[in-house]
């Protein structure tokens, strides 16, 4: 008997069209394997789609891949992530298990979690994860004595950070500890941080993480270059697991050290970017350090990008947010409270720019514009263009 483990899939998660599309085909691509390979069942370990309410495109290709493993008799077996949950219940997973797509494994019965039993005669439980870590009050209020007690192949899914595989940059995010799941399940099947492990425990079986299935961010593109799911083969009593590259386009990552260096001297080196094969694949450029001399907008970013468009990259990403100059290095302020902090700021970067604004007016102006929030029921699209209109206005560019 072999199954396939995904998680963490968050279709429609990328702003960047092609890098949405590449996303999507990660997730086609593993089902395909699926259907290959022949796996009687799947799991989705959470976040499958990036919000709790997807976009209907993106719901329409996810739901036809879906139904093409259904056609090849593969049943699918998910939970909430923390970015598909809903506190209302009105998440897309739920939709998809009325179409009878997949089915939500999160059942309790008189507060009892109850297992949901595949053609296999495999058991499946779990819970779902939350956001902020809040499903950590769901373990702490879970019945296990009956979880535990059941007999047979027993998979316990869930979608939660682990404290004792907590990785150094993980340090802030809450999580749960082993010790809050129930013991003595064959499997379990982990979502949430995006890194693959898959280890046994003495009492509680192997445990397991895929990590995305695709690249959610530039900081995961720049270091896993593509992501994976997990297929387990219990076929001879013994439960083995093989992680299954998932890679639809190839990725190029560029660091430059900026440090002490002249606007000229970076434009050289990202200029020999350009001196590699880069058709149909995705790069990232990163970019850090306070340069020697020179205005950050003369460096030629902007050109280098659209050179590479123009060779046949698929997509490029940049990532400037640690490139500085010496004229604006860190400010070092002593306050008691926010709006004094940013006064103090204010006035300590007064007149490094000459622009034809009274400048204390026009921050003051830009900070109350950018402290609006979304109102309720405003769709987010109508809430970007409402600040950036607002902009417009107070920075008089409304001609430009």
């Amino acid at each position: 008997m072999k199954f396939a483990h995904l998680s963490d899939i968050h279709i429609g998660g990328w702003r960047e069209e092609r890098l949405k599309k590449a996303n999507l085909e990660a997730f086609k691509k593993a089902i395909d394997v699926c259907i290959e390979k022949k796996v009687a069942f799947i799991l989705l370990s959470g976040d499958f789609f990036d919000t709790a309410i997807p976009q209907i495109e993106m719901v329409k290709e996810a739901t036809a891949k879906l139904k093409e493993a259904k056609d090849h008799d593969i049943d699918i077996y998910a939970i909430p992530g923390s970015h598909d949950f809903s506190p209302s219940n009105k998440t897309i997973i739920d939709v998809l298990e009325k179409t009878g797509l997949l089915e939500n494994v999160v059942k309790f019965k008189e507060d009892n979690l109850q297992f949901t039993t595949d053609k296999t005669g495999v058991k499946i439980t779990g819970l779902p994860g939350k956001r902020g870590g809040l499903e950590k009050y769901d373990y702490s209020n879970l019945k296990k004595s009956h979880l535990e007690e059941e007999k047979g192949f027993k998979i316990f899914m869930f979608h939660s950070l682990l404290n004792e595989l907590k990785l150094p940059d993980l340090e802030m995010v809450e999580g749960c500890s082993i010790r809050d799941l129930p013991k003595g399940f064959d499997y379990y099947a982990g979502g949430h941080p995006h890194f693959t492990y898959s280890q046994n425990h003495e009492g509680y079986g192997l445990i397991a993480y895929p990590g995305a299935l695709f690249p959610n961010n530039f900081k995961e593109l720049e270091k896993f270059h593509h992501g994976g799911f997990f297929i387990l083969d219990n076929s001879n009593g013994n439960l083995n697991s093989e992680f299954i590259p998932c890679k639809v386009k190839d990725v190029l990552t560029f660091f430059l050290d900026a440090e002490e260096k002249t606007v000229p001297e970076i434009n050289s080196k990202l200029s020999e970017i350009l001196n590699n094969r880069i058709e149909e694949k995705i790069i990232t450029i990163r970019i850090e350090g306070t340069i020697k001399e020179g205005k950050l907008s003369d460096i030629q970013l902007r050109e280098i990008i659209q050179n590479l468009y123009e060779k046949g990259a698929y997509a490029v990403l940049k990532n400037t947010s640690k490139l500085t100059t010496k004229e604006f290095e860190e400010t070092k302020i002593e306050a008691s409270n926010v709006e004094e902090i940013e006064e103090k700021i204010i006035q300590a970067n007064i007149g490094k720019k000459q622009i034809p604004f009274n400048e204390i007016e026009m921050v003051h102006w830009l900070i109350a514009n950018l402290n609006h929030e979304k109102a309720d029921g405003e769709r987010r699209q109508d809430f970007e263009e409402r600040v950036v209109s607002h902009a417009i206005k107070v920075l008089k560019l409304e001609e430009v």
